[in-house]
Order: structure tokens, then sequence, then C-alpha cells
């Protein structure tokens, strides 16, 4: 049975989600929650592939069942352990003959299944042509270290509707965001959790962000989305240097010193030469408020140069002291 998207995204609450293309497919980008079963794994794929570049649709065809044959009783075993009872939702990538045959092999041990129709791919799009939607995005600016994700995720606590992007990413946004990480996930894998987060919201009312370079570490923001957040109006924290200072040495300091000291060999130019062998001599001596102070000489001059770009932007600045957060937020909210 074909299943049109919208039906997809209703019945997809009850029913588990088999994705049958290979295993590097599903790694580049997924749906959130669908299981993969893969009717040609990775190398199978290619031989396929090449058989039908070769000699045809025909051949590519008889190749892929010599492949799939003596493992059908496995994918069969794994479709029941998946589909406990007995329904679930298939797709591949075009919603053609890997899904159809899938859910024919499945269907004659006694399990019924609903064909996305045009597959992953009317996902993508669906994604696609969301970050093309108008949002109401309210952007959080402030230089390094001002707390800016704890702020965001206050505002959800007191109901408001927020895009917490670094958290998505695994990843803070700088040279070193990386560190103390769970591994980023791919750029294409990214947009889908981005996509999945924008359906649980209002898109009519008010969204807050904080304001990112269209790059987070490895992974890039869609390019009709990061438009928009460019675009956005700016709310910003003004929260003093030492305060930083220590809310970023509370946050890196568990890091590893050589790998924190790789990093900024890697960034030494922008920093300056006198700067960066001042901070590898105040971290070889376990110093690290000294040297995340050394750092912020070359993030705030970076922030400030952005910001005179976009000063257009910018509704008002809030200070805080980095102390009651919740009354900060709510402060945020009233101005707004």
């Amino acid at each position: 049975m074909q299943l049109s998207f919208p039906d997809f995204l209703r019945l997809r609450r009850e029913l588990p989600v088999i994705d049958v293309r290979s295993e590097g497919e599903f790694e580049a980008g997924h749906i959130r929650g669908a299981i993969n079963i893969p009717l040609l794994n990775n190398a199978e794929r290619v031989v396929v592939g090449t058989a039908y570049k070769q000699h045809g649709q025909r051949q590519a065809i008889h190749e892929g069942f010599r492949l799939v044959g003596p493992r059908l009783e496995s994918l069969i075993t794994e479709a029941e352990k998946v589909a406990a009872r007995g329904e679930a939702i298939v797709h591949c990538w075009r919603g053609g003959m890997r899904s159809a045959n899938f859910a024919q092999f499945i269907g004659m041990a006694g399990i019924s299944s609903h064909v996305l129709a045009g597959g992953y791919k009317t996902y993508r799009q669906a994604a696609l042509d969301m970050f093309r939607e108008k949002l109401s995005l309210v952007s959080v600016t402030g230089c390094t270290g001002s707390g800016k994700s704890d702020v965001l995720r206050e505002l959800a606590r007191q109901g408001e509707q927020v895009l917490d992007l670094e958290r998505l990413a695994n990843h803070k946004g700088s040279a070193f965001g990386h560190l103390l990480q769970p591994p980023q996930p791919k750029t294409e894998q990214f947009q889908n959790e981005l996509y999945e987060q924008l359906l649980t919201l209002d898109r009519s009312r008010r969204i807050w962000v904080e304001d990112e370079s269209i790059a987070i570490g490895k992974i890039f923001l869609p390019p009709d989305f990061w438009n928009q957040l460019h675009q956005a109006p700016l709310v910003r924290m003004e929260v003093p240097r030492p305060i930083r200072v220590s809310r970023l040495v509370e946050e890196y300091s568990a890091a590893d010193r050589d790998e924190f000291l790789a990093i900024m060999a890697k960034i030494s130019k922008k920093l300056g030469g006198q700067h960066f062998l001042a901070a590898r001599e105040r971290l070889q001596q376990n110093d690290w408020h000294a040297v995340i102070d050394i750092l912020l000489n070359y993030y705030d001059k970076a922030y400030v140069r952005s910001m005179e770009r976009r000063n257009t932007q910018l509704k008002f600045s809030l200070p805080w002291d980095g102390t009651d957060i919740t009354a900060y937020a709510r402060q945020l909210i009233q101005q707004v």
C-alpha cells in the first residue's frame, strides 16, 4: 500500500519505520526513529549499480536477487523483530524497487506494510520546503562565553519556542566547540533533525535561536534557513568579561590539554604569535583563567567586527551578571 507523506507523518506515530537503503545511505541521513534493514548493503549496492550500467536493468535485477536470496530469511527475521505487531512502514530512496520488493518479502511472512510514496527523497524535499517557510526568528547574540545556550534552555523552560542548533549539531560553534561533545552528525542528518524540531513548533509564532554562522563545526545549516537567521532581529546579551572567562573555564578546563593546545596552534595566526605563545605558556602552567582571557582577545574582536556589519538588526542589549537566569530570561521575553 502506497502511503502519502501527510499520512506517513501521522501513521509513523503508531508504526515502526523500516529504511531498506544501504547502511551508508542511512548513515548520511535518515528519518528520525527509522530502523535500518538494508535490502542491499554498501558492497552489494555497488555490484548491482555496476551491473545496471554495464548490462541494463534486467541484469541488475537478477544480480540483486542473487545477492539478497541467501539473506532473505535473516531480513524477514529482523523485520519481525521491528514489526512486532505485524505492521510497518517501509521506504527506500525513491519509493521504488527496493521498498516494493522488501514489502513483498515481509508480506509473505505475514507482515503488512505501507510503502512511503517517493521514499526518503519525499521526506528530504519536505524538509527543504520547510526551510524556505517564513519564520519569526529572534536571534540571541553576545560575545563568546555569554551563556547564550543556557539562556535559550531557560527560555524553553518558561514556555518559549526555541531551536537549540548547537545541541542538534553536537558543537558549540567555536574552534574548540567539539571538545567534550559527542561526534557530530552528518550535515544531512543535522538538517533532518532541524526539520523534525520545526515540525513540533508553531511556525507562525516567535522562535528563539542562537546567532550562528552558516557552519557549526563540520555541519552546515540549510542555506534558506540560514538566510532567515542571518537577517533576523538580534537581542544582545551584555555579560562582563570576567564572568565570561569564568564560565568558559568551567566549560573547557576538563578538556585534554594537549588537544586544546593543538587547536590553539591551528588558530595561532588569528590569535597572533605573541598571544599564542603567552596562552601556551599559561596552559602548560594549568592557568585556565589566563588562557581563556588571552583567547578572548581574538574572539571579542571578531565578534565586534561581525556586529558592526549587522548593527541595524539589533533590537536591544540586555546586561546580565551571570546570576538568576530565570529572571534574565523573563526580562528578555518582556522586552521582545
